[in-house]
Order: C-alpha cells, then structure tokens, then sequence
C-alpha cells in the first residue's frame, strides 16, 4: 500500500487565524486537535484548545506558516511546508505541515486545517513532501454533520469531481446505490459510537462509472472530547475486486463443468476419506455423492484392490492412470482410470487430495474395434506421429508402421504374423478382446467403430501404459480387416490441464454467452395465443449462463395449431446457434402436412452431421394440436414429457413416446401418439432446469413439486399458472437466477 495509507497516524490541528491588514493570517491560535496530534504533541485532553500556534512551531516555522496561510487563502490552493515541531517538553522534531483553508471564512478570521506527518528516522522532509501530494490514497474531511470540507488532488482524481464541486456537499452524491442502507447506518454507529470505521464501498464517479474503495474514517475530537470533524482515507480498490469477481466465476464454472462432466472428481482429506464428489459418482459407482462423503476410499475398491492401494493416501506423492477396481452399488465391477494429486500448505503440511476417475469399463471390454476387411490398402504412411497397426479378422498383425515400432519395442518383421493379443494387449484383457471379436463376426455389432477410446497397451519389455485408439473398419469380400491409430498419452496430466483450460476458457466464454444471450432473446414466440378454443403463453428464464432451451408455437394452418419445447445440451454460442437452426427448420415446414413423428425424423436427418461434428445434443417434444377434431397428436425426441391435467377427473397424464434424442443417430424411428381434448383439459410443457432447480439445502423441485403447484393453480389462464410455478420455485430457491436455464408453456383448451 502506498501514500499516506503507509503512514497510519494522520495528526490534524484546525487553527483559527484573526485576519490582518490586507487580510494577511495574523496570531493564529489552535482551535481543535485530534487524538493522534495531542499524543504526539505530548499534550492531553483540551490542553492545546486556545493556544497560540508559536506554541508548537519554532519561530523559523511560524513565519513559513504565514507564509503557507497567506498563500492558501487568497489563490484557494492547499500549501505545504517543512517546520519543527515543539513538543511539551520543548523537544524539537522535524515535520511535513500541509495546510487547507477551510469553508467558514470571516472578515475577521479564517481557519486552517493542518495534516502534521513526522518522518521515521532517515526519511527525507521532500520525500515526505511528495508522498502528501502525490499520495496513491484518497482523504477526505467532513464536519459532523457529513459536509464535506477537505478533498486532496487524489480524492477529486478518484472522484472526477473538482474540489469546489465537492466542498459543502454530503458523500452521498459519491453512493453507486449498490450498498445497504444498514451498511451506512453501521458506519455512522460506530463513528459516533467508537470514532473509527473501516470497510469496503461501492462509489460512483461523476462519470457514473462504479468503483471500489477500502475506506478508513477516523473522528476529530474538540477540547471537550466531542466530535468535530471525520477525516476519511480512501484506497481504489476496483482491480482487486474485479480480479476476485473473474475468480470466483472461474470457480463456478469449474463447479459446473465438474457437474455436468462424466468424470468422476473428487477430494479426500489427508487421511484418505472423501470430503467433496461430484455427481458423476452415482452414474458410475450408483452412489450419491451423499452417500460417498464421509467414506474412506478404500471401502468402495474390491478386496484385492484394498490391500494394494491402501498406502496410497500417506504417501503423499501424485499418481497417475492408476486403474481401480471398484464394486458397484449392485454388485457389478467397475474400472476406472484415476489421477490424485496431494496439496501442501506452505510448511509442507498435506492439506487433501484432489483428483478425478474415469470409468474405463467398456473401454476394456472392448479392446479393439472392428472394420471391413480383405480389400485393404496402404491407409497410412510411415512418417506419422501415431502408431499404425492393421489386423485381419483372425486376430493376425499384417501391418506395423515405424512409430508402432518404436512405442511398443518390436520390430515390424517380428510383429508382422503374430496375433495382436500377444503383442501389445495387457495379459488379463486378451480373453476379453478374443470374445470381442467373435461377438462382431458373428453379429456385426462394434459399438466403438470410427470413434476414438482410450485403452491400455503393453510394451515389449512387459511395461503397461494409456494410449488412444481410433479404429476404422473395411470390408473386403467376406472378411475383415482392422486398421487402428494408437497415440502414446502416458505423459497427459488431465486434472492439471482442465484447472488450467477453465481459466483460460473463462474470457472467451464471457463473450460467448454474451452472443448466446442475444440469440436466445430473439427465438421465443412474441406474444401469447389466445382464441375461442384454447390460450397459449410461455416463459424463459435465463440462467447466469446461457443453456439451450428454446420453445415455440405457431398455426401451420387455419384448424393446426404446433408447439415445440426443445434443450439443446451444453451452454454458450454453440447451442444458441442450434436452437436457431431447429427453430428454422421447423418454421420451413409449417406450409406441409406432415405429423409429428415425421417432423422430428425430418430434423434428426437435417442436424445429424451438425450435432455429431459438435458434438452437441438435442431433446425436443413436437405437439400438433387438431383445432377442427379437438385432438393432440405428439411425438417425443428424449425430452421430459409435458404434463396433461384433466380437471373433471382430476389427475394427471404424462405426453410421452418413445424417440432417441436428436443428433444420435441419422435414422431414427419416432413413435407418435394421439388423444382427445376435453374442456378445461391443461397442459404444462417444461425444460429439466425446472425439476433439478435446487435449495440451498441441495435439494430439487421435482415433479411432484411441479404438479402440485399446478393442479392448484389449473383453473386460473395459461400465463397465471406460469407466474405461479416462478413465484414459486424462487421461494424454494430462494433466489431469481438459477444455474440453468427454465422454459415453461402453458396450452389450455376451454
């Protein structure tokens, strides 16, 4: 910290100077001094009040004093002089004396208020000097009431306001109206109550632009102990916050990558016991991440995986792709690829593990794809960075490349008629990887074609370690023959490179949800649909970060009214831009006659190779309502189904079909179901981000929830059933934004 903040003692005097001929400062006398000054003065209580000011200035000093005085009244500027300083018991000391004129002038007298900074021994009076006037901290003085009458160079520089535009005025014209009015109400407690007050505020400049200070106000005391004046030091603390702001979304983000991961991340205390897990868990182990905190590691590895590993926790170095063995809720077994790392406190204390495991189940069960065999022809060449191995459909090596060679240790004319399994397949896998085979040739089945895995390889010398493995098929006649691409990554640090990657990540998302937002803005219909027959109306409520929720309805013809409610998986630009090619490809089809079902078959088509280059997903529910015939026919692409409410009979009905999601596979066949409309019949469509809205107590909406609030609220209109279902699930949220987004619509037949 720079600046007067260094120097914690500000010693202030208020002298009161009986105007002279030409209304030069005559006999000044000490009206009022603050606390630090008497201590440093050596004098207490009111002994200093009414004193001559030759009292505690040599005469050297006096006379610089006039000077200073004279200076300060008649060009309006704050002056500042070197002076001794006497102290009680005559003793001389060297000090910087910055003078300001303060407001209530008179024809017979002026006052002055006097900031008296003593240096540390070796200090320099002009360092000192420059440290008042180019000083880093704000200060500010006002009388009791608030008013201000003192601001320095760097308070209006902070400000942008000019010194004569603050005098007299109240710092509340500074207020951004971000804080507390307990806030201010405290400060002034305990300014009156104790005489100091310390804490961060949020100001605005004259601009309007918001800013930061750490502030700290001390009261001015007169002879009789009461309070005259607060003298404020103010510190721009803007950056700092702004830097822990960009941190703390960098953590959120962090959080719900880690949440929305298939991986499985975790903490263990030094001891080995679980202090944090995210979700992921339950997928893999079927634990909830209650069930597993509070749990040592070791009670969830088989039994001859506890005896290996139980040293694992206290030896307090990092591992890497260490395969467990663990036993599933139900009792099935589960690999999984594991990388901890141990955090030290400064002393070299161990604090907790952090680390992440990856189910790699299926990947061992299936160790080598399968791909169309006998025609085969050179595919690649010997200069690339990937191992290059070709397998025939007994199992036999008929090609090995020069990088092949050197990441597994054997020479292509050793390898070359050899089966794979013995080669480079790790012992207790080869049985998997021959039923593997068998299974592809006898049903065709290879659900690892054309896609990369992650596997474990064997070198010559026995040694075992991580690879990626792309595998292509070809056929050729009636046999096969498999080519695979196989990339060392023994020395890839994953839980290190995605804390770092979140970091970087974060600017370019910031900007990315920005353009989302716009995006999304414009997708959702304009105005709600109200008729004779039946009312629409619908609600989006963004989240902190942008998700892919759309919804939609429109006439396709004078008697067919279509809804659509749709999620497009992942955040930001990227399925923003879905959303608007799904709206688009719907709106393009509303001249057809075409059903449901066809509708999401016709978009699954469309979008396949889109989603599947980026990897994104996209569950959606298609309504055609029958305005003439008074019937819904619906077809469902994954998403949760919407929620019919039958008034007559009071219960409800869930609009479910069956359709895998869109983006999965090209061809996709979409059952479609009809059913009748009955007066008063309501229909609630919604996206997962209602349901999983959680508690501060972590706990979710939920269905029931949902279906409760609105069977109570069904006989009210479509848009007052929404308000409801908000108003709340913010009371159990206990907050207005959520971490995704929540799209709602509400269709009801009269």
């Amino acid at each position: 910290m720079s600046g007067l903040s260094a120097h914690p003692a500000f010693n202030v005097l208020i002298v009161r100077s009986q105007c002279g001929e030409g209304r030069r400062p005559g006999a000044p006398h000490i009206l009022q001094a603050n606390d630090a000054a008497l201590k440093l003065l050596g004098y207490g209580g009111a002994e200093l009040a009414g004193r001559p000011l030759e009292l505690i200035f040599s005469e050297n000093s006096l006379s610089r004093w006039r000077d200073a005085a004279a200076n300060t009244q008649h060009c309006g500027i704050d002056s500042c002089f070197e002076a001794e300083i006497l102290t009680r018991d005559n003793g001389g000391m060297p000090a910087l004396v910055s003078i300001s004129a303060l407001p209530r002038q008179t024809a017979a007298y002026a006052d002055f208020i006097l900031l008296v900074q003593t240096p540390e021994p070796g200090e320099d009076l002009l360092v000192m000097r420059r440290v008042v006037e180019q000083s880093a901290s704000a200060m500010m003085i006002t009388d009791r009431a608030g008013r201000i009458e003192y601001v320095n160079p760097k308070f209006t520089e902070l400000t942008g306001y000019a010194a004569e535009e603050l005098i007299g005025r109240n710092p509340n014209i500074l207020q951004s109206g971000h804080m507390s009015p307990a806030l201010y109400q405290s400060m002034w407690d305990a300014l009156l109550s104790s005489g100091q007050w310390q804490g961060e505020v949020q100001n605005k400049t004259k601009s309007g632009r918001e800013y930061w200070v750490y502030e700290s106000i001390s009261a001015i005391r007169n002879q009789t102990g009461g309070i005259t004046h607060f003298l404020a030091v103010e510190e721009d603390v803007t950056h700092r916050k702004a830097v822990e702001s960009a941190l703390s979304e960098s953590e959120e983000r962090f959080r719900q990558m880690a949440e929305l991961s298939g991986e499985w991340l975790w903490e263990q205390d030094p001891d080995g016991y679980y202090l944090y897990s995210s979700v992921a868990v339950e997928q893999i182990l079927g634990f909830s991440q209650q069930q597993i905190i509070g749990k040592h590691y070791t009670e969830l590895l088989t039994a001859q995986d506890k005896v290996s590993q139980t040293g694992y926790s206290s030896n307090r170095h990092a591992f890497h792709a260490l395969v467990n063995h663990y036993r599933h809720r139900d009792g099935h077994l589960v690999m999984t690829e594991s990388t901890g790392l141990p955090l030290f406190d400064r002393q070299g204390n161990l604090l907790k593990w952090r680390g992440v495991d990856r189910d790699i189940t299926a990947r061992m069960q299936f160790q080598n794809a399968l791909i169309e065999s006998e025609k085969r022809t050179r595919l690649i060449i010997e200069s690339s960075l990937d191992a290059i191995v070709i397998m025939d459909a007994y199992g036999m090596i008929t090609d090995w490349n020069q990088r092949a060679e050197k990441m597994f240790g054997w020479p292509a004319e050793e390898a070359i008629g050899r089966p794979l399994a013995e080669l480079i397949i790790p012992q207790r896998y080869r049985g998997a990887h021959r039923e593997g085979m068998q299974t592809f040739l006898s049903t065709g089945a290879g659900p690892v074609l054309n896609r990369q895995t992650e596997q474990l390889a064997t070198r010559r010398d026995g040694s075992e370690f991580p690879v990626e493995l792309s595998v292509s098929p070809l056929k050729v006649g009636n046999s096969y023959i498999f080519s695979g691409f196989i990339h060392d990554i023994s020395g890839r640090r994953a839980a290190e490179q995605q804390i770092r990657q979140a970091e970087v990540d974060l600017a370019i998302a910031q900007n990315e949800i920005r353009i989302a937002q716009q995006i999304q803005a414009t997708l959702s219909p304009s105005a709600a649909i109200a008729t004779e027959d039946f009312a629409i109306t619908g609600l989006c409520v963004p989240a902190d970060k942008v998700g892919g929720d759309y919804y939609d309805y429109f006439f396709r013809n004078e008697t067919h009214l279509d809804i659509v409610i749709a999620d497009v998986s992942g955040h930001s630009i990227g399925p923003a831009l879905f959303m608007v090619e799904t709206r688009s490809a719907l709106r393009a089809q509303h001249s057809l006659s075409i059903a449901p079902a066809e509708t999401l078959g016709i978009l699954n088509r469309f979008l396949f190779s889109d989603l599947n280059n980026a990897d994104y997903f996209i569950t959606l529910f298609y309504m055609q309502v029958d305005l003439a015939g008074r019937r819904i026919s619906y077809a469902n692409a994954g998403h949760p189904p919407p929620i019919l409410f039958n008034r007559l009979r009071n219960e409800f009905c869930e609009l479910d079909a069956d359709g895998l999601i869109v983006g999965i596979r090209r061809e996709v066949a979409f059952e479609q179901k009809s059913m009748s409309l009955v007066e008063g019949d309501a229909i609630l469509f919604y996206t997962d981000g209602l349901i999983e809205a959680e508690s501060p107590r972590q706990e979710f909406f939920g269905l029931d929830r949902v279906k409760l609030v609105f069977q109570q609220n069904a006989h009210l209109p479509p848009q007052a059933i929404i308000d409801a279902l908000h108003a709340d699930l913010q009371r159990f949220c206990q907050r207005s934004r959520f971490n995704d987004d929540i799209s709602l619509m509400v269709f009801k037949w009269r």
